[in-house]
């Protein structure tokens, strides 16, 4: 357990200075925790904005929405359109720069209507030492990070959300689905609904928590789950069963990746000059 002695109030501290905040909410740990915190320093000065766009997986539009409503945050669903853009499309190694930028871009065109002065997203000190070009589309946007200004690790946020009875407290990562296709291959809505179909088969029917359907080159999907979980999913049966699935959904080859679940993994076939070029 990190220690929340003093934190917790500075990060209220830290909203409350901000004025009128919309919260930039996935309904991930990290922003949920800020939702929480805005809504505790800010009150009615504070609104949750939720991005749908094809790239969000099932489930998570619904789970935002239950989420706001359980902290009493105003919430407001606003439907994002990367999915037009060339340079999103193109998936090189700053597709999540131009994701960030078109929803930054249409906040600040909101903060009127929302009656806002100032956007927050959740991004903790742990992200600066990872690769993260949203980070830079921030910068240029004049998105504050609370969570930075308050000095919270990844496990801080986490021992928050249990402190404060969040349900998504130990929800594993969900990045979005555009992240599961290769740097390279083009990003297009039928690759990240075959994305997510695969995965929702494959958590439902093996009661799988963290998993990742990698869609390579050629349409070629590369699953990762826990190691642990390998041999199940290599019994004859079930091979034969995720084989005819993913097959269905449109994917030319299925393989299983021997060396597991990692998170971010894709950004390992990046150069190094891109993996800098935003920090």
């Amino acid at each position: 357990m990190s220690n929340l002695a003093t934190k917790p109030q500075h990060l209220l501290d830290v909203l409350r200075a901000y004025g009128r905040v919309a919260v930039a909410f996935s309904a991930g740990v990290d922003s949920t925790v800020v939702a929480k915190a805005a809504q505790l320093a800010c009150g009615e000065n504070a609104v949750a904005v939720t991005a749908d766009s094809p790239s969000l997986a099932s489930g998570e539009l619904e789970e935002a929405v239950q989420l706001a409503n359980q902290i009493g945050i105003r919430h407001q669903v606003v439907r994002t359109d990367e999915f037009s853009q060339n340079a999103y499309r193109a998936n090189a190694g700053d597709r999540c720069y131009h994701c960030k930028t078109e929803l930054y871009t249409r906040l600040e065109g909101m903060l009127l209507t929302l009656g806002v002065d100032v956007i927050v997203n959740g991004a903790n000190l742990d992200d600066q030492g990872d690769y993260r070009p949203g980070m830079q589309a921030a910068s240029e946007h004049a998105v504050r990070s609370p969570l930075i200004e308050a000095g919270f690790t990844k496990q801080d946020v986490r021992d928050l959300a249990k402190k404060w009875d969040l349900p998504v407290w130990d929800k594993p990562a969900t990045p979005c689905l555009s992240s599961r296709i290769a740097y390279g291959v083009e990003v297009t809505e039928e690759r990240v609904h075959m994305v997510d179909a695969a995965e929702s088969f494959l958590r439902a029917t093996f009661n799988l928590r963290e998993l990742r359907v990698r869609l390579e080159a050629n349409n070629f999907a590369r699953i990762e789950v826990p190691l642990d979980e390998l041999p199940r999913l290599t019994e004859p049966s079930n091979r034969e069963a995720i084989n005819t699935r993913l097959r269905s959904l449109g994917f030319r080859a299925v393989t299983l990746d021997l060396e597991g679940f990692r998170s971010g993994n894709m950004n390992d076939v990046l150069p190094l000059e891109s993996l800098t070029s935003f920090a």
